[in-house]
């Protein structure tokens, strides 16, 4: 009956430290109220409405961003997007900002044939890789979309609603640094929701 108890009391404590050190290295980027925590680039529009975070073309139809404080070198992040108009957008990862010019490795988010989950490299190599033509049928325009991204040391993995897109090992990616920024592209028309972003640091 004691050897039982002790069972059950390090099942217990081992439970109450896992979930410990899970609240310690998650958190959420987007408080649903407010941009704190975040830095807008450029003069297109950031807001929020209703709990979600919108990005939509000003009247100078430029790039903007709008990037997160902190610095995240390797993390699972997970969030939802919602693409209205034309949706063309992404999500940097490792990425330095200066005015609009934005140096780092973005994962495509855009209208369907043009590679959402893709990899591509700013102001360097361009893409780095695309995901395979048949995969694009997993993005549902018009719809609340759940990506994905796994960034660890020189590895970047992407999944769309659950399915694999890419999974890449480059070290110039390795030797990266920077913040998370989302993305609106140039040329107007351009509104994308998004919610529940979600980090988890595996520093």
């Amino acid at each position: 009956m004691r050897s039982k108890l002790i069972l059950i009391l390090f099942v217990v404590a081992v439970f109450l430290n896992s979930s410990f050190s899970q609240e310690q290295t998650s958190k959420e980027l987007f408080n649903g109220i407010n941009l704190d925590g975040w830095i807008v680039y450029g003069t297109e529009k950031w807001y929020v409405s209703d709990g979600e975070l919108i990005c939509e073309s000003g009247a100078d139809k430029q790039y903007g961003y709008l990037g997160t404080e902190e610095y995240y070198k390797n993390f699972v992040l997970n969030l939802e997007f919602k693409q209205e108009d034309n949706g063309n957008s992404g999500v940097f990862f490792r990425s330095t900002i200066d005015g609009t010019k934005i140096s780092g490795w973005q994962v495509e988010v855009a209208p369907p044939n043009n590679h959402t989950g893709g990899i591509y490299e700013s102001y360097g190599r361009g893409w780095l890789i695309k995901p395979n033509p048949n995969k694009d049928k997993y993005l549902k325009m018009g719809e609340w979309n759940k990506l994905t991204v796994k960034v660890y040391n020189d590895k970047v993995t992407t999944w769309l609603n659950g399915h694999e897109m890419i999974t890449i090992e480059d070290q110039i990616i390795g030797k990266g640094e920077g913040r998370i920024a989302l993305q609106i592209h140039d040329g107007g028309g351009i509104k994308v929701k998004w919610r529940n972003l979600t980090l988890t640091d595996l520093n």
